[in-house]
């Protein structure tokens, strides 16, 4: 079969995503005609959990779509805050996120993490639970049929939950959920957990939670201001 010649256009924020020779932007492709657009993409870096829009020739089309020759592409970025198929926003995050995953669990978001899955289990779990699977891992994106997913870009764990807050614009309930497990906090009256305590706890502390998972006990301890400021500096970005 004669290969079809595509151009294809790719929005500002995709293209550090591609190949430093095409990172200008506007990328001439040659690729069989039984090829989906949704594969020309992807075989130059992008995954379609990136995009918002693909466009032909200023119209809308779908990943399915199979180009002809000399069709010209429009690869568009998400609109940030970005729309998912899942309400509310839940999260699955990657072994290489377990910072962000115990910052977004500080911010009451509900965050699954596991550093013992495969890529095939990761997929099935974000799909079968409604969760977008945040990862470092291109080529984890790439993986077929994953409904929701994002590439989180930043290497500092602040700079990814201000990234991660900022595109998925997740409901915040600050102090709700166990950094550990993930699992809800219930408040409990310090009688109930003072035989799990150390003396100085017993002596200087009065507020309680429990994890309603997992059982672990919080209180109000020596790093209780750096995590309000954390909580803070968060609810201050957050969209609105």
């Amino acid at each position: 079969m004669t290969p079809v010649t595509l151009e294809l256009r790719f929005a500002p924020p995709l293209r550090f995503l591609l190949a430093p020779r095409h990172r200008q932007g506007t990328v001439h492709l040659d690729q069989e005609p039984t090829s989906t657009l949704g594969h020309a993409v992807q075989s130059l870096g992008v995954p379609l959990t990136e995009v918002g829009e693909l466009r032909v020739h200023d119209r809308p089309a779908t990943p399915d779509h199979r180009p002809a020759h000399g069709e010209v592409v429009d690869v568009l970025a998400h609109q940030w805050p970005q729309t998912v198929p899942f309400d509310p926003v839940r999260f699955l995050l990657d072994v290489h996120l377990g910072t962000l995953a115990r910052r977004l669990r500080l911010l009451g978001v509900d965050t699954a993490y596991h550093n013992d899955r495969d890529d095939p289990s990761l997929v099935a779990q974000a799909n079968d639970e409604e969760r977008v699977l945040l990862t470092r891992d291109r080529g984890l994106l790439h993986r077929k049929n994953l409904r929701a997913g994002g590439h989180v870009r930043p290497d500092r764990p602040d700079d990814q939950l201000h990234e991660v807050l900022a595109r998925f614009a997740p409901a915040l309930r600050p102090w709700t959920r166990c950094p550990a497990c993930n699992g809800l906090l219930t408040p409990v009256a310090k009688h109930q957990v003072q035989n799990r305590l150390e003396p100085g706890t017993r002596a200087t502390q009065e507020s309680f939670a429990r994890c309603r998972s997992c059982d672990r006990v919080y209180w109000p301890g020596s790093h209780h201001a750096r995590l309000d400021r954390i909580v803070r500096r968060a609810q201050e970005a957050a969209p609105r």
